[in-house]
């Protein structure tokens, strides 16, 4: 008997929920080839439990990893603490970010949450002249790359998961999250009227990715 494609789409997002691995900390290794190997103040936007933080840490002279959820900055620090270079701040962006100017801005899988210009010009404001903002973001799905996200999602899982359920999901995707509402298109339209010069690209896991230098 045939498998309708919303039955077999619901036992893959099922088997995904089994098989969890962390899309955004997949993203961090193309994040960081964006920056220099060396910059003094970096921001991290929505820094969940820190992981990308504590890898900007590495490169950074000082790094303020903000985010409005407690639960999430405690888990943070739990899982290596603020260190000499990380400062966990609870904060709501755009608004509440810590001033800067900063020679790195990072926003992984945060925009969504955000009114999108007002976040953007926060940003652009906050940053140095010359430095560097990357964001890896959410968009609604509208494109092919939605549709074969979901098989793809389900064998990475079942390869990062060594073939059996997870025990726990990575602490990276404990934060609350909510789907994104608003389509590539209009995010990149957006991007490139007040970010002018840069670089998107839609990715694959529900993500695309910007590239911003200042002038």
């Amino acid at each position: 008997m045939a498998t309708s494609p919303g039955r077999l789409t619901e036992r893959l997002r099922r088997f995904n929920d089994a098989h969890p691995w962390d899309h955004n900390a997949h993203y961090h290794p193309w994040l960081l080839r964006q920056l220099p190997p060396r910059f003094g103040r970096a921001l991290d936007v929505g820094c969940g439990a820190g992981e990308l933080a504590r890898l900007l840490a590495g490169r950074a002279d000082r790094v303020e990893a903000v985010d409005s959820d407690p639960a999430i900055l405690e888990r943070a620090r739990e899982h290596g603490g603020p260190g000499p270079r990380v400062r966990y701040t609870l904060a709501t962006a755009p608004d509440g970010l810590p001033p800067g100017p900063y020679d790195v801005i990072t926003c992984v899988a945060v925009l969504h949450h955000l009114p999108l210009a007002e976040a953007l010009i926060r940003f652009r404001a906050e940053l140095a002249p010359g430095g560097t903002l990357v964001v890896v973001g959410c968009a609604r799905d509208e494109d092919v790359r939605g549709v074969l996200s979901v098989p793809l999602n389900a064998l990475i899982g079942w390869v990062k998961n060594r073939g059996r359920p997870a025990a726990e999901r990575p602490a990276g995707m404990t934060a609350p999250v909510r789907p994104p509402e608003t389509d590539f298109s209009e995010i990149a339209g957006q991007a490139r009227r007040l970010l002018p010069g840069a670089r998107l690209r839609r990715g694959f896991f529900w993500r695309y990715t910007l590239v911003w230098r200042a002038p």
